[in-house]
């Protein structure tokens, strides 16, 4: 298995690209099913989560094409509606099927969803809402077992803003018969991106990127042609990398609007971020000033960047709080971070970080996505050699992250694990 070594201390300069985002090109891909045809993907990341996609796609009978950042379906060969727990349970996301396959097929059977081991997660609202546009629902081994000879719109109340949820529900909406309102909405960029794809398969979509939206149910949808939006999440990441070593960092591809939560925090801990004509600009002091953060569903503070931004505030100057408002698992990285001589506490949901002077290279363990990426944030700034263990959870969300780093000036490298 491998493992990623970094030597830390080396300010980042340069510029360093964003791929496209993961969490939008997995739904775009799971709405080919929605139609007869090959739909074309553009700047898609190459990562572990999207090769299983292909995979679970092929499983249903689609022919699945890439070639380099680009991804071409062709769903005229689909027969299966069954995602088998072999692939689901290592992508959440792998729920995203269930709503298309009912729509378009009237019956889908899905495992029950795995993925980063970060909170329960739970699919009740997808089925709630699918119940409401009239689906049958049983749990039978693990197992989902939808179906509808067609689904009807219907008016639906979200507990929570569930992103994978409003997608769900979103895209099964498009073949219903009638109106689908959506309200409590997620209000995610990601839903944006996948509404303007939608829409060019004959869909009928207002309100997405606010908390109420409205699908107009058609007979039929047709292939689509789509560049997937780029990810704010590696943007939001390598910002907090040029901050962490007090570098002079371009993120070409980032959008401001993407990521103002995190940018009023990095400017109030006293990092400069500008926007250019190629995306966004980070430079910072050698140390910074210590903040607090809350993370909330968009347009707050993402959670998605909770991890990351601890291990800046782990260098800053004073102490931080760090409330965590989404997942109620999500501090797993603390103990490593604790390795390497952060200063951290934990009370409930709220994480005290006081700001020490220096880190210390050490052996540490990824636990999920994002907790590895905090640690490869903090190895970049940490005196002497750190060595991040199962990066495999870093695989399902970075392109090819060490080769961007490297370009700006990180040494860092993949290796054989021993």
């Amino acid at each position: 298995m491998d493992k990623i070594v970094i030597q830390g201390g080396r300010r980042l300069r340069g510029s360093v690209p964003v791929s496209g985002a993961k969490n939008a090109a997995l739904p775009l891909l799971f709405a080919t099913l929605l139609g007869s045809g090959v739909s074309r993907l553009q700047n898609v990341p190459e990562l572990r989560d999207i090769r299983t996609v292909a995979k679970l796609l092929q499983i249903f009978g689609a022919e699945v094409r890439c070639d380099d950042g680009s991804m071409e379906v062709d769903t005229r060969s689909v027969l299966s509606v069954e995602a088998p727990y072999e692939l689901v349970k290592t992508m959440r996301a792998s729920v995203l099927s269930l709503g298309p396959l009912l729509a378009r097929f009237g019956h889908a059977r899905v495992s029950l969803p795995g993925g980063c081991a970060i909170g329960a997660r739970p699919i009740n609202l997808h089925l709630k809402g699918l119940e409401a546009m009239g689906a049958e629902i049983e749990l039978d081994h693990g197992y989902v077992e939808a179906r509808a000879a067609r689904l009807k719109g219907a008016r639906i109340y979200l507990d929570l803003p569930t992103v994978t949820g409003t997608e769900n529900l979103m895209m099964a909406a498009t073949l219903a018969r009638g109106e689908t309102v959506l309200e409590n909405a997620a209000c995610e960029p990601e839903i944006v991106d996948l509404a303007e794809a939608l829409i060019k398969m004959g869909a009928t979509i207002e309100g997405a990127g606010t908390d109420t939206i409205r699908i107009q149910g058609a007979d039929d949808l047709v292939p689509y042609e789509h560049k997937t939006m780029p990810d704010r999440i590696e943007a939001g990441t390598f910002l907090v990398a040029g901050a962490i070593t007090g570098g002079d960092l371009t993120v070409t591809g980032a959008r401001e609007r993407h990521l103002e939560a995190l940018i009023a925090k990095l400017r109030e801990a006293g990092a400069a971020v500008t926007e250019t004509g190629s995306g966004l600009h980070v430079s910072a002091p050698e140390r910074l000033s210590a903040v607090d953060i809350k993370t909330s569903y968009h347009p707050g503070f993402p959670t998605d960047m909770q991890a990351q931004f601890m291990a800046l505030m782990c260098l800053a100057e004073g102490t931080s709080l760090i409330r965590e408002n989404v997942f109620e698992n999500r501090f797993m990285h603390v103990c490593e971070l604790q390795r390497m001589g952060a200063d951290i506490t934990i009370d409930g949901h709220t994480a005290k970080i006081k700001g020490v002077e220096s880190l210390c290279g050490a052996p540490v363990m990824a636990t999920d996505l994002r907790a590895s990426a905090s640690l490869v944030l903090a190895g970049l700034a940490a005196e002497n050699t750190t060595e991040v263990a199962r990066i495999y959870h870093l695989d399902r969300g970075y392109e090819k992250i060490e080769r961007k780093l490297v370009a700006v000036g990180a040494s860092i490298e993949r290796v054989a694990a021993d």
